[in-house]
């Protein structure tokens, strides 16, 4: 079972390496004790969110409800010949994972189907579902049973999750509206996305990133790095969405480069020896 189980592990390692340089190189400054829970982690959300934003000539409602009872089963049957659902429901059940935050995930997976723009209210349901209940569950790990750390940390790490999000949301503006239809900024008209639209969201990003930056000083030391590698290399995308005109956002995906990302991940490891965090 042990051979097994490394193997499905490291199936999502591969899954994380291959979609996210920025969270592959953060997970390899965690503890080595948290890195395969937080492959299994990363690859389970990675794989739902491929079934909404891929599979084209797919039936994606039915893939998606028969991923969510697969996932249910495997948590409950503490077994699954999914290697991804395998390593995800070790995770799971060893490390007290509600399923609630499970099931607020695959609702705004879900969410993605069909729904093409937001009010205030599904926005903020979506952006709990789809990132901050994926920082809860690493956090989850990062806590490793203690509660009160837990409940201490858990606003900080939805602010960090919903930062992310709200990122990655201005970041990918021309594909989400010209590829997939959806609008997820409420009460905006990306038809005539303003600069004044561009910086009330970018306000919005910088309280969330404040408050979250005090929840990484807070992390244990096994974790602290890997998340604050991962707050720098959003914090760089962040300064050059804000360094980048409305009209061009609109037209372009903003990136750091991986020679950037490694540079600033140097930048991290100097800043975490001088105690910086």
């Amino acid at each position: 079972m042990d051979l097994y189980n490394e193997t499905c592990f490291e199936c999502s390692k591969v899954i994380t390496n291959k979609y996210s340089t920025s969270f592959s190189l953060g997970i390899k400054a965690f503890d080595k004790k948290f890195q395969y829970p937080i492959y299994a982690i990363y690859g389970f959300v990675r794989y739902a969110d491929e079934i909404v934003d891929t599979f084209h000539d797919q039936d994606k409602l039915k893939l998606i409800t028969q991923f969510k009872a697969d996932t249910k089963q495997a948590i409950n049957d503490k077994i699954s010949l999914n290697p991804v659902l395998q390593s995800f429901q070790t995770v799971v059940n060893n490390y007290h994972i509600g399923f609630d935050l499970i099931e607020a995930f695959l609702k705004s997976m879900e969410m993605d189907l069909d729904k093409t723009s937001y009010t205030d209210e599904s926005y903020k349901e979506y952006i709990y579902g789809s990132a901050e209940v994926v920082g809860l569950m690493c956090l989850r790990v990062f806590c490793e049973g203690d509660k009160k750390l837990y409940d201490n940390l858990l606003p900080m790490a939805r602010s960090l999750g919903s930062a992310f999000q709200k990122i990655n949301f201005l970041r990918d503006i021309k594909a989400d509206y010209e590829d997939r239809g959806r609008t997820y900024f409420p009460d905006v008209d990306f038809t005539k996305f303003t600069e004044a639209d561009k910086t009330e969201i970018e306000n919005d990003i910088k309280v969330d990133f404040d408050d979250a930056f005090e929840g990484i000083k807070r992390l244990p030391q096994g974790s602290k790095l890997g998340v604050y590698i991962a707050y720098v290399y959003y914090l760089q995308l962040f300064k050059k969405i804000k360094n980048t005109p409305a009209t061009i956002i609109s037209n372009k995906r903003i990136r750091v480069s991986d020679t950037h990302k490694l540079f600033l991940m140097a930048q991290a490891l100097v800043k975490s020896k001088l105690n910086y965090v």
